[in-house]
């Protein structure tokens, strides 16, 4: 394997590639391009291939490439875009953009990681819709409330068909899961925590599949639930939250609420918490990352829930 680190900026009509070795070019972003590309680093075995996450337009290329023997890491736009602000890049190009992936990966050097096979993006692609539509029915229900009556019959309607959408999709997440070894393991596994339902366990996994091969720090960190610090001199400030993904926040949110009542360890940390004076939230909050740390563990061990473990 080379020391050449690659940068790929897409597009949905094109790659730009720059690399370390000062080479730069442009390929459609088709099976084509993909194939062209494949055959070039499957040659050069270049160190890392840095792409931003776009949106599910790198998820094809990123697959080809991974089985293709490339090592891939794929960034956060918002770290992309102020890594370049803070290099001095203010103008911003396709171009300029793979460039600057290049400059990112020779300076904070990330760790690769594994690409999703198809199986698993599947049931990403299953669990993000049903997600989507959760939110169109809600905003249906909120409409019917203070609509006119000429329109009632037709949210009513689009209602009923949102429902019989998210029960079919339901039903699809249930034989993907199926099909899915790993996940299926992942899946009955969470479910041995009191708190963790199918569908809780399900978005889980979905939002943070790395769970199991992480520390206890960097999960937090990849969730958004580690607290960072805001000190300057004397000056002691409040830790916060920040960053990370939202869907993953979103399910251990549900996950902590119920298990802070139900779940003997969490609920017994909650109380303890609130009782030292810690604000609500704050303790919830906490809740969350403790629940997180514990899943994550029992996905690395491969052991079901046990009170004395956690």
């Amino acid at each position: 394997m080379s020391e050449e680190v690659v940068g790929i900026d897409i597009c949905k009509a094109r790659l730009d590639v720059a690399s370390s070795t000062g080479e730069e070019f442009s390929v459609g972003n088709d099976e084509a391009g993909h194939q062209q590309l494949c055959e070039r680093f499957r040659a050069a075995q270049p160190k890392l291939i840095v792409m931003e996450a776009t949106g599910g337009l790198e998820r094809d290329l990123a697959l080809q490439l991974a089985a293709a023997g490339c090592e891939i890491r794929v960034i956060n736009p918002r770290q992309v875009r102020r890594f370049a602000q803070a290099a001095g890049v203010l103008a911003k190009t396709d171009r300029l953009d793979a460039r600057v992936l290049v400059q990112l990966a020779q300076a904070l050097k990330p760790e690769p990681r594994a690409v999703a096979d198809e199986e698993v993006q599947r049931l990403q692609a299953l669990i993000g819709r049903r997600r989507q539509l959760l939110e169109m029915l809600t905003m249906e229900k909120n409409r019917l409330r203070v609509a006119h009556p000429r329109v009632r019959k037709d949210l009513k309607e689009t209602i009923k068909w949102l429902e019989s959408r998210l029960r079919n999709t339901n039903g699809d997440i249930g034989g993907a899961l199926r099909e899915c070894g790993v996940w299926r393991e992942k899946v009955e596994l969470l479910e041995t925590v009191p708190g963790i339902a199918r569908i809780t366990s399900v978005n889980l996994i979905a939002a943070l599949p790395e769970l199991g091969r992480l520390n206890r720090r960097e999960i937090s960190a990849l969730a958004g639930v580690a607290p960072f610090n805001d000190d300057s001199g004397h000056r002691q400030g409040k830790r916060r939250i920040y960053g990370g993904r939202a869907a993953a926040r979103t399910a251990l949110y549900m996950a902590a609420l119920v298990g802070s009542r139900h779940n003997p360890v969490l609920s017994a940390f909650y109380q303890r918490l609130r009782a030292a004076g810690k604000p609500a939230k704050v303790a919830l909050t906490a809740c969350m990352r403790k629940l997180l740390i514990i899943v994550n563990t029992m996905l690395r061990d491969r052991r079901p829930w046990s009170p004395t473990t956690a």
